[in-house]
């Protein structure tokens, strides 16, 4: 690859990513059904064939955010943060640690991607809302398969009520999220994750 070319992949990238910026901004200020691709490109000045270069339609750019939303999180369960990683429960304690550290991050890398996704999306069409019911499904499975590795382990408890926990886990870190969304603490979301935390590795009673 040239470096004439190298430039021009870049420059692509910088516009694809200034699109989706002034789309965020559109659909902020307007909502999202009131927004056209003539407000997207009048914000940066180009003309709509150079819109459709980069997407389909506005539609588009949620999905793309989707999927590069969703390939970060799968880069931040690999190796060490993978569901069969852990072999003691102290092991499998410091791993949900570090994925409460990576997963806000994240997250909230661009408050308006949680924001559109949880508060917005819902509302564009039926596609789409299956779509994201889709992805919690799938979060819900993946948290499942964790703690069917501790349990096939040893480290969880054998009678562990596994679908019903994952379920539960999920619906607290979502609840975290949103909290989060709401008061732009980040500070907050991170205490609210280690009470996550300690509920699940310590329990609510009291000691002895």
């Amino acid at each position: 690859m040239t470096e004439a070319t190298t430039r021009a992949e870049r420059k692509k990238a910088e516009l694809r990513r200034e699109i989706i910026d002034a789309a965020f901004d559109c659909f902020a200020e307007r909502g999202y059904h009131a927004t056209g691709i003539a407000d997207i490109a009048a914000v940066l000045g180009i003309g709509h064939g150079t819109f459709y270069r980069y997407f389909e339609n506005k539609r588009d750019i949620i999905e793309h955010v989707i999927d590069d939303l969703v390939g970060k999180i799968i880069g931040a369960l690999a190796m060490e943060n993978a569901p069969d990683a852990a072999n003691s429960l102290d092991e499998y304690r410091a791993q949900v640690a570090r994925i409460a550290e990576a997963l806000p991050r994240i997250f909230f890398d661009d408050p308006r991607v949680p924001r559109l996704l949880l508060f917005e999306a819902t509302g564009v069409d039926a596609d789409l809302t299956q779509r994201l019911y889709g992805l919690l499904d799938n979060a819900v499975a993946l948290t499942a398969g964790y703690l069917e590795h501790g349990v096939e382990r040893g480290y969880l408890r054998a009678d562990l009520d596994v679908p019903g926990t994952a379920q539960a886990v999920n619906g607290m870190m979502l609840a975290s999220a949103i909290q989060g969304l709401r008061t732009g603490d980040a500070a907050q979301v991170q205490s609210l994750n280690t009470a996550i935390q300690r509920l699940m590795f310590d329990g609510i009673r009291a000691a002895g």
